[in-house]
């Protein structure tokens, strides 16, 4: 199928006014199929030829202003719309469009919990094709009007609300209010029997929603989740002095999303592993929170404002997830959002920058030249490392200064579209800063800045010489600490002050030198910093007694890095893993660091010769962790020991006793997340067999019970197990997207490296195929979860490379695998450099 360029985008643009959609659907029909009618109102500003995008099942009739059109015309997703008058036009367009199991367009799922069917729109980037005819730029804004019919149980939800009609013949007619201008990608539908709970905030419906299956866990929450939203919609208001734009709020948690979330203006969707139907850490519900309040910033920040084009998707995302953590430290109960950010989405955003595939947050527009493009741009530099300028900028600038320049944006672009220009210009308008300036040095360049201090003095009079490599401006703050008299294990906060770089001069200071110097403490900016030598001794004797998490979350930062760039063993990561974690209180702290120590060097960075002893002390840490959360005090703490304990054990025994009793001696009982991670690790130890499988699936028939299987059956040590999983993945595509990614997860194994070696080389031409045919959703997933992550060593990185090289292959797939190639070279190097 064609992709969208910006260059014609740009023409269409200047062509065409774009007013009224009718979009009228019919989901009652096939399971394969469903009816779409579309009724387009535009303008054309002088004569001229253009294009509208469809791909439908099949085009059954189409007509221009009365006059039939030859469906026949259409090619490659396009039809053409030529010899079109100055003047207004009305397109119809009566076509069978077709589901969807790969988390695009229209959505298709049937819960194996009790057989309901549901399906929900997701029409971002360009997919919106996929579900009706239209012009599908963001920059071709309308209002539009949506009907559905659909089976009489069923509920329809939109971007606006919705009335129903009385039933006709087994179905339902709903109808929505007409929407605000809005882009064509932020449409939105959810049809099926949802459980709702409904409330009024503001004079402002308010929905949740979720499959019936889930509704007893929608229901335990329902006061959380509707809580956190009403207060980030207050806070939200006495940020922005333009109001909710939308006459409705609703958040849809639905079935095998591929995102977290989307950010359809008065219709959320979020994937429904938000719906917890197992216990979760108190840092997953920040998380969801987290999304919560990302999501509804988008609804000024992306859908009040769009982007005229893809290259400023920036101002959509670093926005959102700026806003979302800072909003909800504002105005709820989760008030150490930034230390998660900087130990979990931060470290997506490091890691995102030093690839080649970089590019800038804002990147030059010829960077985007089409759809295909800049899709692949939404990734850890336009999410994290862009909410990591916006938290420098607001440290440069002033939160006053900023929010002044954001209401400015809003009331001169409402219900319009910006690009980073007018930005600049709304930011500027309120301050006497060089907002153009820090753009460019901020915005415009690519790669991670390294700060590398070095600290000398008496007592008298302390030095810090700073070695900046890099070329960005930064304001941070400088920790001192000191040890703490009497208690040989914790450190004192002497001062924090703050310092612009680079440094004219070395910066002094009054007294002893400290005993730990932490640069960029707060995490107020975004780079790799590096401690002293005797910092670093200091962190690694008493990182766990630094009083605020968010400077433990620096120097474990620091680690990561050190590590991925040589500097560090991985061993001596997780030595201070094992002595400092058994003491540390923050629950993300723990996440983190446990994640990082379990994947990346347990898996790839330790030679395989190393991996039984780093397991081993893994196990011994979280047996510590699982002692001392033995009161009940810290259940988030025990659980995230708990599943660490299950994913490093080496030895069935402890797993099997768990299992048989269906509880860790002391709790937690085990849920159904626990019970089939339990079981995931027993296959890829050889301790499971089909029929356990099996009877587990019975007890657990759910979606996740399904994910749980196949995951099962994949890590089985059997080249039959192999075999068959392979097929489901790269030889049949009856896989939906989120079964696809489970039985990938469970495939590769590093301790089955030799069993499945022969597939290292069969999975670029598989992969290369499979995108081609299934798209770019499961190129990603494909890329993702599919790459043999454990293959660490020079030949599989010859024979990607190769493949990269001399193969075409869709921008997706090219991308991913460029991404997890330089990733393998990394580890690599990790090992190398840790000889």
């Amino acid at each position: 199928m064609s992709v969208l360029t910006r260059d014609e985008a740009q023409t269409r643009a200047r062509l065409l006014d774009v007013h009224r959609y009718e979009i009228d659907l019919d989901l009652t029909g096939n399971e394969d199929t469903f009816d779409s009618r579309t009724v387009i109102h535009f303008t054309t500003r002088t004569a001229g030829d253009t294009f509208v995008e469809l791909k439908p099942a099949s085009l059954r009739s189409v007509t221009l202003d009365g006059h039939p059109l030859d469906p026949a015309a259409l090619q490659d997703g396009r039809l053409p719309l030529s010899g079109l008058t100055a003047g207004p036009h009305e397109l119809r367009v009566d076509a069978a469009m077709g589901y969807s199991r790969t988390g695009e367009g229209m959505h298709r799922f049937t819960d194996p919990a009790d057989g309901e069917v549901y399906v929900y729109t997701q029409l971002f980037l360009d997919d919106v094709q996929r579900v009706f005819a239209a012009f599908d730029q963001p920059d071709l804004k309308a209002v539009f009007d949506v009907a559905v019919t659909a089976p009489e149980a069923w509920t329809v939800l939109a971007n606006s609300t919705t009335e129903r009609q009385e039933p006709a013949d087994g179905s339902r007619r709903w109808t929505a209010a007409r929407t605000p201008p809005i882009s064509t990608y932020l449409v939105a539908v959810a049809a099926g029997r949802w459980h709702s709970i409904t409330t009024e905030h503001a004079g402002i419906p308010f929905g949740i929603h979720s499959r019936r299956s889930l509704a007893p866990h929608l229901e335990e929450d329902a006061e959380e989740l509707l809580t956190l939203t009403t207060a980030c919609f207050d806070r939200y208001h006495e940020k922005f002095e333009e109001p909710y734009p939308f006459d409705s709020y609703d958040q849809a948690f639905v079935p095998e999303f591929n995102a977290g979330a989307m950010e359809n203006p008065g219709l959320v969707t979020f994937r429904d592993e938000f719906v917890y139907r197992s216990a979760v850490t108190d840092t997953e519900r920040q998380t969801r929170a987290m999304v919560i309040a990302h999501e509804m910033a988008h609804m000024w920040f992306g859908d009040l404002v769009t982007l005229r084009w893809w290259d400023d998707i920036w101002l959509n995302e670093s926005f959102a997830e700026y806003m979302g953590y800072q909003t909800l430290t504002e105005a709820t109960r989760f008030t150490d959002t930034w230390v998660d950010f900087g130990v979990a989405r931060k470290a997506w955003g490091y890691d995102a920058d030093q690839r080649p595939t970089t590019h800038p947050v804002a990147p030059d527009p010829a960077l985007v030249p089409d759809t295909a493009s800049a899709l692949l741009n939404f990734d850890g530099i336009s999410y994290a490392k862009g909410a990591s300028a916006l938290r420098q900028l607001v440290a440069w600038l002033g939160e006053k200064d900023f929010l002044a320049g954001i209401n400015t944006h809003f009331a001169r672009h409402k219900f319009d579209n910006a690009t980073l220009d007018d930005f600049i210009d709304s930011l500027s308008s309120g301050t006497d800063r060089d907002v153009r300036a820090w753009a460019q040095q901020w915005l415009r360049t690519t790669g991670v800045d390294t700060l590398t201090p070095t600290l000398d003095g008496d007592h008298q009079t302390w030095r810090l010489t700073l070695d900046h490599r890099g070329n960005r401006p930064h304001r941070i703050a400088l920790g001192l600490y000191d040890e703490t008299p009497g208690e040989p294990h914790r450190l004192t906060l002497r001062e924090r002050t703050e310092i612009d770089v680079p440094l004219d001069q070395p910066h002094t200071g009054p007294g002893r030198r400290p005993a730990l110097l932490v640069v960029n403490d707060q995490d107020l900016s975004y780079a790799k910093v590096r401690l002293d030598p005797q910092s670093w001794a200091t962190a690694n004797q008493r990182l766990s007694g630094i009083p605020d998490p968010l400077t433990r979350a620096v120097i474990w930062n620091a680690a990561r890095d050190m590590v991925r760039d040589g500097q560090l063993p991985p061993a001596a990561y997780l030595d201070a893993a094992r002595n400092h974690l058994p003491h540390e209180t923050d629950l993300a702290l723990v996440q983190g660091v446990l994640g990082f120590a379990r994947g990346p060097i347990t898996d790839r960075y330790l030679r395989p010769e190393q991996r039984p002893a780093a397991l081993a002390s893994l196990t011994s840490l979280c047996r510590d962790l699982i002692r001392r959360t033995e009161d009940g005090d810290s259940p988030g703490l025990r659980l995230t020991a708990v599943r660490t304990f299950i994913d490093s054990a080496t030895q069935p025994d402890t797993l099997t006793h768990w299992l048989d009793n269906a509880a860790v001696p002391g709790g937690p009982e085990l849920d159904p997340e626990l019970r089939w991670r339990i079981l995931g690790r027993l296959a890829v130890l050889g301790s499971l067999t089909e029929s356990q499988i099996a009877a587990e699936l019975d007890q657990d028939p759910s979606a996740t019970g399904q994910e749980g299987a196949a995951r099962c059956r994949a890590a089985l040590p059997e080249a039959a197990a192999k075999e068959a999983a392979w097929e489901s993945m790269f030889d049949s595509d009856e896989l939906s997207n989120y079964l696809f990614s489970a039985t990938a997860t469970g495939f590769w194994q590093p301790e089955q490296a030799e069993l499945v070696s022969a597939y290292v080389p069969r999975f670029y031409p598989a992969a290369v195929a499979l995108a081609q045919r299934r798209g770019p959703a499961m190129a990603t997933v494909a890329g993702r979860h599919a790459f043999p992550h454990y293959a660490v060593d020079a030949e599989a990185l010859r024979t990607g490379e190769s493949c990269l090289r001399e193969t075409e292959m869709t921008h997706a797939l090219r991308r991913h695998l460029a991404d997890q190639l330089d990733d393998l070279a990394r580890a690599l190097r990790v090992r190398t450099e840790a000889l």
